[in-house]
Parts: structure tokens; sequence; C-alpha cells
């Protein structure tokens, strides 16, 4: 439970450099200025485990992990342990070296004998820390869910936002577009509220993911079928890691499957591209509806955040969808590497769970990150241009879709192909031609009536 934060190295130490070569006078044999390693382990935990807690606690904890390596390891070995109090991350430094049977420092083991030490250490970190690939596996698990909660909880923030918005422009009036040409009418509430429910889906993909991660292999073994652990130990390992980590971890019904499956990464990957998809259309409609202001659709305006150009005084670029969008481009690339890594697995084990694991580590957090920023610095920021939305709905060809249950689709394209090539307006291009009264064509081409708020 405590292994997974020990991380191990080979430094020399001066204080134990002199007690080394007195013991080579003893024994006769040569020594080099380089010789002299030991093995050093820091024992720490995340930020969030110390927070709140009081010294005595923290010191506990140490002493728990202390129990715990020397019940996996000759005592005599640990020559020294200092608990640190920092206050960012308290941590434990221990110092190991092999000892002779009566408890001195090996000269011959320490001393002018580098392939034994390597042997020693390769041993010690196969028992303490890296014992079985399950507990790779697992660890990573863990450590994508407690990401993936954050990332989560970041949506719901995202989400949030955008309703909000949502019902800010409710009553604003819009063209809406397809293939950036004039549709029909709308709201600027119902595009940010489609925005909204496009996020909130994901919200729920989310959570699926989180669940397929829940399945842990603890106790498989070398390749799933647990070889060398305890009658029962699979069980009593998922059931305490559960109650040590606060996290419903389940042991898998196959526990080979489960040593070389990757598909819950997969999954995970997948929920992580369609949200970065998403937000990058988003941020692409953002730049198009404030793009102008002068001459292009200026329907909305983004925060001003920094000066656009150096050359052109006032240019103001829409910075925060532009960053958003090559996060989701990175992130998306992540998807491939993962698909290729988790295809690439042979037989009962796949070696290339390391770069999954950094490519949705890595991927969650700047996700998290870049919609952090989006709704800080952009969404909850926007602003309508309420006539210009207004004004270009007046004047768009779009409103006849309306007259084509009053007067047929061929009229109502003749009405439209005039208004274009004469730069003129729909209703009175129908009031020149007696198709309709005046009162009945207000009824029917208010923008208002046109749309649908089920």
């Amino acid at each position: 439970l405590f292994s997974e934060n020990i991380q191990f190295s080979a430094a020399p130490e001066q204080k134990y450099r002199a007690e080394a070569e007195r013991q080579i006078k003893e024994v006769g044999c040569r020594t080099r200025s380089d010789s002299v390693r030991v093995v050093e382990a820091l024992v720490t935990a995340t930020p969030e485990f110390f927070k709140g807690k009081k010294k005595d606690e923290i010191k506990a904890y140490f002493q728990e992990a202390l129990n715990f390596i020397r019940e996996h390891q000759d005592p005599k070995t640990i020559i020294s342990a200092v608990v640190h109090m920092d206050e960012k991350t308290p941590h434990m430094h221990l110092s190991f070296v092999p000892l002779t049977a009566d408890g001195r420092l090996s000269a011959k083991e320490i001393v002018g004998n580098r392939k034994n030490l390597v042997k020693w250490q390769d041993e010690f970190w196969q028992h303490m820390v890296k014992q079985y690939p399950e507990l790779e596996r697992s660890a990573g698990k863990l450590a994508v869910l407690k990401l993936l909660v954050r990332a989560q909880i970041q949506l719901e923030r995202l989400y949030q936002a955008l309703v909000e918005k949502a019902e800010e422009f409710d009553g604003v009036i819009k063209m809406g577009r397809t293939q950036l040409q004039d549709a029909v009418p709308m709201t600027l509430g119902q595009e940010f509220g489609a925005y909204a429910t496009t996020i909130g889906e994901d919200i729920l993909r989310v959570e699926e993911s989180r669940k397929l991660l829940l399945e842990v292999n603890l106790g498989a073994t070398a390749i799933g079928t647990s070889i060398n652990a305890p009658k029962g130990y699979a069980e009593v390992a998922s059931k305490a890691l559960a109650e040590v980590s606060g996290i419903p971890v389940v042991l898998s019904t196959n526990l080979i499957e489960a040593t070389w499956d990757t598909g819950a990464y997969v999954q995970t990957s997948g929920v992580l591209k369609r949200i970065a998809v998403k937000l990058s259309k988003i941020c692409n409609d953002l730049r198009l509806l404030s793009s102008g202001p002068r001459t292009g659709i200026n329907e909305i305006n983004l925060p001003r955040l920094q000066p656009g150009s150096s050359i052109m005084p006032g240019k103001v670029n829409p910075v925060i969808p532009e960053v958003v969008s090559q996060v989701a481009f990175d992130i998306i690339g992540k998807d491939v590497t993962i698909t290729m890594a988790a295809e690439a697995g042979q037989l009962e084990l796949n070696v290339m769970e390391p770069i999954i694991a950094f490519s949705l580590s890595n991927g969650i957090h700047r996700l998290r990150q870049a919609m952090r920023t989006l709704q800080d610095r952009c969404v909850s920021g926007i602003t309508a241009n309420k006539e210009r939305c207004r004004s270009m709905v007046e004047n768009s060809i779009g409103i006849i879709t309306a007259l084509n249950p009053y007067l047929g689709y061929e009229t109502s394209a003749s009405i439209a192909k005039e208004a274009l090539e004469n730069d003129g307006s729909v209703l009175d291009i129908v009031l020149a031609r007696n198709l309709l009264s005046r009162e009945k064509l207000d009824d029917i081409l208010a923008p208002e009536h046109m749309i649908n708020r089920k």
C-alpha cells in the first residue's frame, strides 16, 4: 500500500565511505572513488493526503510505512529513516545498504563489486515496488480515475456556464446557418443551449469510463494465474485497496484477461477525444460568431484579453478559442497513440502501457486546464450584440422558408431569387405581388413565430 510512492536511486554517500574503506583494509580489497553506493528511497504521498493532518498523524503514517517496508525487507539493511516535515510535501528519506550476517557493512558487497550491488538493487526493486505487473496496472487505473474526477468537475462547471449563457441570451433573435449560408431564425440562447447539451452528454460518458476503470487485477501476479500468491490474496488485496483509497474497486472475474486487456483505457481515451472534438467545434463557432467586428458576423463579443497585433492597432484576436482548439488537436493525437499501444500488446501482457498511462494522464490534465480556461476567460464573459442579430434576421432571405406552406415552393423560390438579384426585402416583394396581406405577412414572418421552443 505504501510501495507505490517509493522511488529508488543509487548515489554515493560520503558518511558511509569511511566505514567501507575501513572494511576494505580488513579484507585486503581495493576501492574506486565511485564504488561506494547505497540504495535510497523516498516515501511520500499526495499533497491532498496530508492536507488538514497534524504532524503527529503524518509521523504515524511514515511509521506505518516503515513498518510495512521492514516486513518485506531485512530490517538490518535500513541504515537511516529520517522524516522531513516540509511545508509542501512531507516525506521520509530512507537509506539501505547490504549488510553482513553480523550486521556490519559488507565491503565485498558495497565496494569493488558493482555487479552484485546492481543485482541486489534489482531484486530489492522487484520485491518492494514492481513486484508484479498488476500493481503497476492497478496504480495506473487509480491515477487515471482521480484525474478523471477532477476533469469531470471542470466539465460540469463549463456545462453550467453554458447553461447560464443560454438563459441570458434566450430572447436574442438571430439567424441560424447551415454550410455557412443563411438558414432559418433561432435564438442565441438556443445556440448556447445546444452547446450546453452536448457538453452535458459527455459528463455521462466520463462517468461510464470511470466505472470501467474500477476493475483491477490485484493478485494476478505474472500473467493472471496468481502464481506465488497466497490463496485468497486477490480478494483480500482488492478489498483492502478499496478501503484505503476510498475508491470502490472490484476484482476482475478473469485475471488473465484483465492482465493484458486495455479496453478501459481505449474507452477513456475515446471519451477524451469526443470531448476535445466538441470543444473545438464550439470554439470554431465562437470565432465565427465574433468575427469582424465590422466586416464579419459580429453577433457576439468575446472578452478582449490582449492586443492582437503590433502592426494593426485595435485588433483583438480570439486567443482562448484558438488555444483550446490546439489542445483538442493534441488530445486527438494522443488517442491515436493510445489506440496503437493498446493494439500492440502481445499474448499475456501489454508492455506498451507506459505510453498509454502517460498519454492519458497528460491528456486529461491538459483537457481539464483547457476547459477551465475556456470557462473563466471566454464563455463567462461573452456578450450579445442584440441589434446586430435582429437586423440580420430581418434582412435575410432565409425567412422565406416560412412562406412555403402558404405560397408553395416555386413561388417562394422566385421571391427569394428576386430579393437576391435586386437586394430587396422578402416582405416588400410579397406585398408588391399581392400574394398576402400585410397583417398576414407580419404574423407569418415574425421571427418569434418561427422558433420552436419545445
